[in-house]
């Protein structure tokens, strides 16, 4: 059997044997293994007939409003991998591995549960129905890339904690043109900024904790990010301002405090999401066009494969900031397909909807599909909220309008949400042109719109469902 060894900043090594193609992602370094250790679960994993091999449980902060410590763990595998979680504080009676539509069956021996996995996966794992305490685990596919810390133009970050030096704003700047690679064990305390740079790529298996943000990219094109796992930051996850091209895989976020959204993009476009999950305590995903100093449209965005949980506001918010003054800009040609809404929960009846579009500063939003879509649960909230509005918080003028929006195989399992709205602002500033079709709720087709609890409003047009 081979040995793999990891040497960490604080002189703490650690060991873990290598079997097949079955990865753990080491543990933190010395400074962190207590402070950062959740001792809810104890979890293995192992390839079948193989040695268990132990694995990190991460402690990560959810929920604004009750800031509670949940658990997470990660490894990467290729073919079969068996996991064995050990409840250590409770009495289990109830077992839930969500995204449900995975359906994982699962084996239970008293306060042990087992399960395999035979393709990559990111999960909660639920007992007794807590699902503020509950246990995410990230089964990755092995990287494909790995550098070398001698690599050209290749910015590495190896084992260990990592902070900035003499940088204002606790920041990693990045020049065009390079490789950032946070290794497996790489724990980044510090945000990483491309301020109008291009050709920018962060990869690895590495985490950025506890840092302003994690990802922050102005005036950019063509920027990266893939397999990294962003844990508690101040702000935003990725935060993005006139990007073109901007590719985003495999991004793992958890948040726990006020304005600390998923990713925020402005005025950025040819923008594509793959496989991720996001568990913000703010919007997941909003997508704007001019705020602060950004400016121009947002077009072009394809998000996929991705596992959303808003503790608080919304999983997918559309259309808030604009810019009056210079006359409003659209945002157009968005396609999602293929998307788990684990919750969406929020008190405030202005900012609901798991699906919303809150259009205003004269933006217009034009063309937008959602297909495919699984929402699981609304503690608060509602399913759709489509408005053309005058936000008195936000807006300085109302939206222009929202036409040719498609909602197509949307499931929804769960009772007690809001009333869905669709409404626009006047007849000069609609909402006109939405389809729904396949609405399925609590496993039955939607005939009609009152069938699926959607309200329609004043100055809307061909509002219709299929």
């Amino acid at each position: 059997m081979k040995t793999i060894f990891l040497v960490f900043v604080g002189l703490l090594v650690v060991m873990f044997p290598a079997i097949g193609q079955l990865s753990p992602i080491p543990a933190v370094p010395s400074q962190l293994i207590y402070s950062k250790h959740n001792d809810d679960f104890t979890v293995s994993v192992r390839e079948p007939g193989g040695e268990w091999q132990d694995l990190y449980e991460y402690k990560v902060m959810v929920d604004l409003d009750t800031q509670q410590p949940a658990s997470m763990v990660q490894f990467d595998f290729k073919g079969r991998a068996e996991l064995r979680i050990k409840v250590n504080n409770t009495i289990v009676n109830d077992v839930k591995i969500r995204p449900a539509r995975r359906n994982i069956v699962h084996q239970q021996e008293g306060n042990i549960v087992y399960f395999n996995l035979d393709k990559p996966a990111k999960l909660s794992v639920e007992i007794n129905g807590n699902r503020l305490n509950n246990l995410h685990i990230f089964a990755n596919e092995p990287e494909s890339e790995i550098p070398t810390p001698d690599s050209p133009s290749v910015m590495y970050f190896g084992p260990g904690l990592h902070r900035p030096q003499d940088q204002p704003g606790n920041a990693f700047n990045v020049p065009s043109n390079t490789t950032v690679y946070l290794a497996p064990g790489a724990y980044v305390n510090g945000k990483f900024v491309c301020n109008k740079v291009e050709n920018v790529r962060f990869i690895g298996r590495g985490y950025i904790i506890d840092a302003e943000r994690g990802f922050e990219i102005t005036y950019s094109e063509n920027i990266e990010i893939d397999g990294i796992t962003v844990i508690n930051p101040n702000h935003y996850t990725v935060y993005g301002g006139e990007v073109k091209g901007l590719k985003i895989n495999n991004l793992k976020s958890f948040s726990v405090k006020g304005w600390s959204d998923g990713i925020d993009l402005m005025s950025c476009s040819e923008v594509t999401i793959n496989d991720i999950f996001l568990r913000n305590s703010d919007d997941c995903i909003a997508i704007y066009t001019h705020r602060w100093n950004f400016h121009g449209n947002a077009h072009n965005y394809k998000i996929t494969n991705a596992i959303l949980w808003a503790d608080v506001a919304h999983p997918i918010n559309i259309g808030l900031h604009g810019d009056v003054e210079n006359g409003g800009y659209s945002i157009e040609n968005l396609y999602f397909g293929e998307i788990d809404i684990l919750e969406h929960d929020e008190d405030d009846r202005n900012y609901q909807g798991a699906m919303a579009f809150s259009v205003s500063d004269h933006n217009s939003v034009r063309n937008v599909t959602f297909e495919n879509v699984w929402v699981e649960n609304i503690q608060e909230g509602q399913l759709f909220n489509l408005r053309v509005l005058y936000n008195n918080k936000y807006s300085n003028g109302s939206g222009r309008e929202i036409t040719n929006i498609h909602f197509k195989n949307i499931s929804y399992t769960g009772y007690g949400e809001n009333s869905s709205i669709i409404e626009g602002f006047s007849d000069e500033h609609p909402v006109k042109d939405v389809l729904f079709e396949n609405i399925v709720i609590n496993g039955k087709r939607a005939k009609t719109l009152e069938d699926a609890n959607i309200k329609v409003g004043n100055h809307t047009k061909n509002i219709r469902m299929k």
